[in-house]
């Protein structure tokens, strides 16, 4: 009886050696996802090993205080450019603008100059794009019910073109729900851009989506070189943001899969030759392959797949262009041709509680036969914690 014991333990033997790579492994897979990963990944907001509990509080809370004092900047920002007399060329003395960037913007939390965030951000990126930015040009948008009361807007209005929805001859309707008034301010700022300016693009961008650093030379390389393909060129729109916590693999967007089966086979091989190499073998068998493939999957996932994406942003060829999903619009690409089409769409829907802009835009993909993109990395940051349709007096990050 005791040899049959011994014979029994003898494949555990084996296994249990530190020499065994199943042992090896093991201990790789607990170091990391045990001990590395909840010690590296517990502050990081978009992971799953983020402490809610411990640091969301107050992270919004700093998160709103740095925003305020952004605002306090932007403000300063164009009292400068007053004191100055900086402004914009008025519209229609160069030739046909190429990009009309138009904000939308309502009245909300003053305190926070969310417009001014906004328009100093992409005034001061315009300067320091200069050439390839020329015919590029920026609108305000004020869709406020009494235009006179939105200060940031009246402030503006020194230095950019402003189209007023609302004011002495209309009014909103008093019936009419907020999302269906979301979707007609949304409508207005869309067909007053195209008369007025008459662009080749308009990027039509919510009040509190600030554009990171790189949108300029992003959209300068996507505009030349990669929506010139069919399929993109005669897209309904391209959207420049998507929430971070809808970027997962593990989400009911099936696009991703192949990305994430693609960063399983580029870990697993590289990571099982650097195994196999240390491990003084030539080369990995085809198990350690497909566990270091399954480890890199998992730790992508993990750790956060918009930490991933972030890597993209060292070069404007490096960005992604994907199929769009159904939330959000803070910023929104749009050619001539397709803002004219959207239009004609959207004046013939009605938007309610559960049916908002952005939902009924996306729904004009499946019954329209229509097509539409999002951009990876995101290349507008949406700041603004207090929604104009939505009442929120204690806002989280997430």
């Amino acid at each position: 009886m005791a040899a049959m014991l011994l014979r029994g333990l003898q494949p555990c033997g084996r296994l249990c050696r530190w020499s065994s790579p199943f042992l090896q492994l093991l201990a790789l897979t607990a170091v990391t996802f045990v001990v590395l990963a909840p010690l590296t990944c517990h502050r990081l907001l978009h992971s799953y090993y983020y402490m809610r509990r411990w640091y969301l509080n107050p992270m919004s809370q700093d998160f709103l205080q740095q925003n305020q004092e952004d605002g306090l900047r932007a403000l300063r920002y164009f009292e400068r450019l007053r004191v100055n007399n900086a402004s914009e060329p008025p519209p229609g003395e160069a030739r046909r603008t190429g990009l009309l960037i138009t904000i939308i913007t309502v009245q909300r939390h003053p305190e926070f100059h969310y417009v001014l965030q906004v328009a100093s951000r992409f005034h001061s990126l315009l300067r320091q794009c200069g050439a390839p930015c020329q015919r590029h040009q920026i609108l305000l948008c004020n869709v406020e019910a009494d235009p006179g009361t939105h200060a940031d807007a009246q402030l503006l209005a020194g230095f950019f073109g402003v189209a007023n929805r609302y004011g002495s001859r209309q009014a909103p309707e008093p019936s009419l729900n907020q999302f269906e008034k979301e979707k007609r301010d949304y409508a207005y700022c869309l067909e007053k851009s195209l008369r007025d300016y008459d662009p080749e693009h308009v990027l039509l961008v919510e009040d509190d989506a600030v554009p990171e650093d790189e949108i300029f030379p992003v959209l300068n390389h996507l505009l030349q070189d990669r929506f010139s393909k069919p399929h993109l060129r005669d897209a309904l729109y391209v959207k420049l943001y998507h929430p971070e916590r809808l970027q997962r693999y593990l989400n009911p967007e099936p696009m991703r899969i192949l990305e994430w089966l693609g960063v399983g086979m580029l870990g697993g091989s590289l990571l099982g030759f650097a195994y196999a190499w240390a491990a003084g073998r030539p080369g990995p068998s085809w198990p350690v392959t497909l566990f270091f493939a399954l480890y890199s999957m998992l730790l992508v996932e993990l750790v956060g797949r918009h930490y991933l994406l972030e890597l993209r942003r060292l070069a404007p060829p490096l960005y992604n262009v994907v199929p769009a999903t159904e939330c959000c619009t803070p910023a929104m690409l749009f050619s001539a041709p397709s803002a004219r089409r959207a239009l004609g769409y959207l004046k013939k829907l009605r938007c309610q509680s559960g049916f908002a802009k952005d939902m009924a835009l996306y729904s004009l993909l499946r019954t329209k036969g229509e097509r539409a993109f999002v951009v990876e990395p995101n290349l507008v940051r949406h700041v603004g914690m207090f929604s104009s349709l939505r009442v929120n007096i204690n806002p989280k990050l997430l």
